[in-house]
Formats: C-alpha cells, structure tokens, sequence
C-alpha cells in the first residue's frame, strides 16, 4: 500500500474519490473517505495532490529514497506573500521517527525552476 486515509483529518469533500483513476477510495457511512482495497493502490498520488486538509499520506518507500518516509499537502493561506488559500501548498515530509520537513509551493511558480 502506497497510500494512508487519516480518518481524524477527513472532511469529506470528495476530492480524492473523485481523482482516485483506479476508483479504490469510497466514502463510508459517515462520509469519510476510505480505500476499498488497499492492496490495488497504483501509488499515482492523485488523491495525495487533491486533498487540502493533511488527509491522505503517500508512503515514501526505500525504492524512491523515502526510507518510509510519508508525505501530505495541505492547502494554506500565505499572508506574508499574499497569495490566496487556494494558490498555495504545504507540503510535508515525516520520517519514522517523526521529525518533519515542510516544503511551501506556490503552484503557479512550480515549473519556474
């Protein structure tokens, strides 16, 4: 399994559902978000890169470098450079140990390297 639903962090929007090409996640009784058959997850990071809200985790595995590492965006606001909530990404990194490294990306500016 590449990829984690934290059910305490769900809201329920549907984004990922919606996303999900393999249509494994589904909403349960309470309309949170679940994946129906784990072991099917292709390891896309569609729903990774649709949930705002810190939600879904993508396993990081050693064969990419990640050592299981696991990794969540959610979606912020940046007052200090004034760019709207929907424009702006945080993107986090927790190693097994639980230390974390937050990398901040503005979409628009993504491919300006």
């Amino acid at each position: 399994m590449s990829v984690r639903i934290d059910r305490e962090k769900c809201t329920g929007c549907g984004r990922c559902v919606e996303a999900c090409p393999g249509n494994l996640i589904k909403k349960d009784s309470d309309g949170i978000a679940g994946i129906r058959h784990e072991r099917d997850c292709w390891g896309c990071a569609s729903c990774l890169k649709e949930c705002r809200f810190g939600a879904i985790q993508y396993f990081l595995g050693a064969d990419i470098g990640g050592r299981g590492a696991v990794l969540s965006v959610k979606k912020m606001a940046d007052a200090a450079h004034c760019v709207a909530a929907d424009e702006y990404l945080l993107w986090q990194v927790t190693d097994l140990r639980g230390n974390s490294r937050e990398i901040r990306v503005n979409p628009r500016e993504a491919n300006r390297y």
